[in-house]
């Protein structure tokens, strides 16, 4: 009498046994199907993160904008050397006035001697005076013109303005040649004030008390000054060649968009050839 009920229930069990790995699996199937499916997929993450790193400074630091910041720091320096030519070149007593030292204990002069020199050091700053301040300002306006197509530059080339693009490969074509011509300029106009009767006294007297090397040879600062001038000339000519590639990319860019366009906009026109050539040739 107890053995049909073991037998009912072995029978139980085994339907059991059976029925709980179909539930098992058909209740193991929502979790990972619904996140495969609806997991989004790998470009669409990794969009951000391209957007992210697609910041001004990766247009500012192309290779035409990297000219133009290597242009920038070269006006700096041409800056630097004309106010540093000035210095060197203005003479002892124009250094005592800036205290500098005392030209007095320095020099062994008396009387019309030392005012002789404080005389020829004053004209002779005169006489340079064009020549440094036309540096000056030469370079200031360059170098502040560049960094503002720099700064412009922070966007990609093809959303820029036209104008602004032929505008800077106008500035750059024009400041490698104006800076050609500045430098020849500056060196013809130190050469013919050191030529001067009062570069030659001025150069007698302080040889007379030691100091051989104020003389009338161009110096150091001025043959730096031109230097940097002609690496920044090289700099916009390499720059100009640039632009022009720039332009022509863009150009090509925005015909070959137009033509998309254009495709796209006949495919929206007659949208029924495709289907129609399909079935007839599936027939």
């Amino acid at each position: 009498m107890s053995q049909p009920p073991r037998s009912n229930r072995g029978h139980r069990e085994r339907n059991g046994d059976h029925r709980r790995p179909s539930t098992d699996r058909s209740s193991s199937r929502p979790p990972y199907y619904p996140r495969e499916a609806d997991s989004p997929p790998k470009h669409v993450r990794e969009a951000p993160r391209a957007e992210h790193h697609e910041s001004k400074c990766t247009h500012m630091c192309s290779r035409r904008g990297i000219i133009l910041i290597c242009s920038v720091l070269t006006n700096a320096l041409v800056l630097i050397c004309v106010v540093a030519a000035h210095l060197v070149s203005s003479g002892m007593s124009s250094a005592a006035s800036l205290g500098g030292f005392d030209i007095n204990s320095n020099f062994n002069l008396q009387g019309t001697e030392l005012q002789k020199v404080r005389e020829l050091d004053m004209q002779y700053s005169q006489m340079r005076a064009p020549g440094i301040y036309g540096g000056i300002a030469f370079s200031l306006t360059i170098g502040v013109i560049s960094l503002l197509f720099v700064v412009a530059g922070s966007k990609p080339p093809h959303l820029m303005s036209r104008k602004l693009l032929i505008g800077a490969l106008v500035f750059q074509a024009v400041g490698a040649v104006a800076y050609v011509v500045a430098v020849g300029l500056y060196l013809h106009f130190v050469i013919r004030v050191n030529a001067t009767d009062v570069c030659q006294q001025r150069e007698r007297l302080y040889a007379r008390n030691g100091y051989t090397w104020m003389n009338c040879d161009v110096g150091g600062a001025d043959a730096a000054v031109a230097l940097f001038g002609l690496i920044t000339a090289i700099l916009y000519a390499i720059g100009t060649v640039l632009t022009v590639q720039t332009i022509r990319g863009v150009r090509r860019y925005l015909q070959e968009r137009k033509r998309r366009e254009a495709e796209k906009q006949q495919a929206r026109a007659h949208p029924q050839r495709a289907p129609l050539r399909a079935e007839t040739t599936s027939v």
